[in-house]
């Protein structure tokens, strides 16, 4: 659940914290308040669009953070995207907003604004004061059944993407091949002169390396040489002056002297080993000066040769290995177009069968939906007849099409409903007005509750469009679910606000030429007096106080 949100710097908010308990936590304030600031700042937490003018007026920067206490379902999920979990199962969310970047967290790792998103799906549901408008939207419905049926529906639609990719795959490979016989004709004349060019060259791996190189010391060896020529004639013993000749010299001045002076004996020795590393060194450059004989007729067939590979490389590739490869795919579709029909065959074959493996799956699928289909529509009357829908009539409706299958299977759902007695069942989205749209998304908000692995549900303003009874329906729900569930719910409405575990005022005020937001938590009396103004009375008189506190003995009541 969510323990706590940390705001600093965000819109009108200076800096505030906020600790939400285990059931019902209510927030209430007059209109302009801030309220919206709050459900927004757990939103860019968990990775909505941060937007540079969020950030307080004279402030670097705004910061949202959240920590959570994860369940163990949620702990595996938040394992599988491999984030990390401070100890005693708690996560700890941070979003760092600036102008230009934001910077997000998970217990102090760097995340993605996509990662962050992903992750509070497993973390909390939110419930938007526009979000019931999805029930106008058909194409909505088959997620919400497919929710209801759980992993089964998750599993065959996962196959399914996989294949219809395949499908698509193979249908843009014949869309691509049906091109007429005088264009294959072009294509297999120009792939063949491109195979013969690559095959004559008689390419052999890094070859082009090699050649380089040799081409870089044959253009290179005339200089090469006149260095070689040179440091030879220096280290030899021919020249006057070399150094052989020198070390030769004094070797033998050095031996004249061994007999009258024995201590001269260790000199004369290390001498001798440098005249035979010098003499060796010699040998050696020799060797070297006579391989560097210049051979024009080599130089001209290396540069020939080079000039055949760079040619391929433009054509082909950057590498002898880029060339191969090119040569190996352009003799495979040379292959595909000399054997043309066969191929076509084949793919036509491919594009049966792996359109037979897709309905089988939407089959599948649907079977699934038709079998949720009863249970569900039974569960969502009875959650709406507790929200005030007396004589309503739910059913869930699936049509296969075969013709028309995609990654959801090829199922039109509809969701059809009847809220007047006598009068026929109709789709959702033609006859519910906005009040009742709103209290048919908590009714679905209620079913699924027990199927989440979601512990926190955040509701700003479900009391769009009700009041009086259907109201008190709302917040008899509301309290139901919050026994199992964490709640945070925004609302106007005294009936909800009087199911709260825990109440907080959100509040707008000015100080030191200021305006700021701030939310702090009521005590039982503050919010005995928060009811009393939610009932609209504008003066705060003994019988407005009795009615509100009626209203929370009530509440207990239901609760209890």
């Amino acid at each position: 659940m969510l323990e706590s949100l940390h705001v600093k710097n965000l819109a009108l908010i200076d800096e505030q914290e906020v600790s939400f308990c285990g059931g019902m936590n209510i927030l209430t304030g007059e209109t302009g308040a801030g309220k919206s600031i709050i459900i927004g700042s757990i939103n860019l937490a968990l990775g909505a669009k941060a937007d540079k003018e969020l950030i307080r007026t004279g402030a670097e920067y705004a910061l949202v953070e959240l920590i959570f206490s994860l369940n163990e379902q949620q702990c595996l999920k938040v394992k599988e995207m491999e984030l990390p979990i401070e100890e005693g199962n708690m996560l700890i969310l941070q979003r760092k907003i600036m102008p230009g970047k934001s910077i997000c967290r998970v217990c102090g790792e760097s995340v993605s604004a996509a990662q962050l998103k992903k992750l509070s799906g497993c973390l909390l549901d939110m419930y938007g004061q526009h979000e019931h408008q999805s029930l106008l939207k058909p194409s909505a419905y088959k997620m919400m059944v497919d929710d209801y049926i759980g992993e089964k529906a998750a599993h065959i639609k996962a196959q399914l993407k996989s294949k219809i990719g395949e499908y698509k795959g193979i249908e843009a490979e014949l869309k691509e091949q049906s091109t007429d016989s005088e264009e294959r004709a072009r294509q297999m004349r120009l792939l063949e002169f491109e195979v013969g060019e690559i095959e004559a060259a008689a390419l052999q791996p890094l070859e082009d390396e090699q050649a380089e190189k040799k081409y870089r010391r044959l253009v290179n060896s005339k200089k090469i040489k006149e260095i070689v020529y040179m440091v030879h004639g220096l280290t030899g013993y021919e020249e006057e002056g070399s150094a052989g000749a020198a070390v030769g010299h004094a070797l033998r001045e050095l031996k004249s002297i061994a007999g009258a002076d024995e201590e001269a004996q260790p000199l004369i020795e290390q001498l001798t080993d440098i005249d035979d590393l010098l003499n060796d060194f010699n040998r050696s450059m020799a060797d070297y000066r006579d391989s560097l004989e210049f051979d024009e007729e080599e130089f001209r067939a290396l540069e020939e040769r080079l000039n055949v590979l760079n040619h391929l490389k433009s054509k082909y590739g950057n590498t002898i290995a880029d060339i191969l490869k090119a040569q190996e795919e352009k003799q495979e579709t040379l292959d595909r177009l000399n054997h043309f029909d066969e191929y076509m065959d084949q793919l036509i074959k491919q594009e049966k069968q792996k359109k037979e493996e897709i309905l089988k799956l939407c089959s599948q699928l649907s079977g699934l939906r038709i079998q949720a289909a009863g249970p569900l529509s039974k569960e969502l009357k009875e959650a709406m007849i507790d929200l005030n829908f007396i004589d309503v009539e739910f059913s869930v409706s699936i049509v296969p099409e075969e013709e028309h299958f995609s990654s959801d299977g090829y199922d039109q759902v509809e969701f059809l409903i009847s809220t007047n007695p006598g009068e026929a069942v109709r789709p959702l989205w033609q006859i519910a007005s906005g009040g009742e749209l709103s209290r048919i998304m908590l009714a679905f908000k209620t079913v699924f509750a027990d199927r989440d692995e979601t512990d926190t549900l955040v509701f700003d303003e479900i009391d769009t469009g009700i009041s009086g009874k259907t109201a008190w329906k709302v917040a008899k729900k509301l309290g139901g679910l919050s026994r199992d569930h964490q709640i945070i719910c925004i609302t106007h409405l005294a009936q909800i606000a009087s199911m709260a575990d825990e109440h907080f005022l959100i509040e707008k005020s000015v100080r030191d030429e200021r305006t700021a937001t701030s939310i702090r938590a009521l005590s039982q009396e503050e919010s005995l007096n928060e009811l009393a103004r939610l009932l609209g009375s504008g003066e705060m008189t003994k019988a407005v106080l009795e009615n509100a506190r009626e209203m929370l003995e009530n509440a207990r009541t239901v609760k209890n």
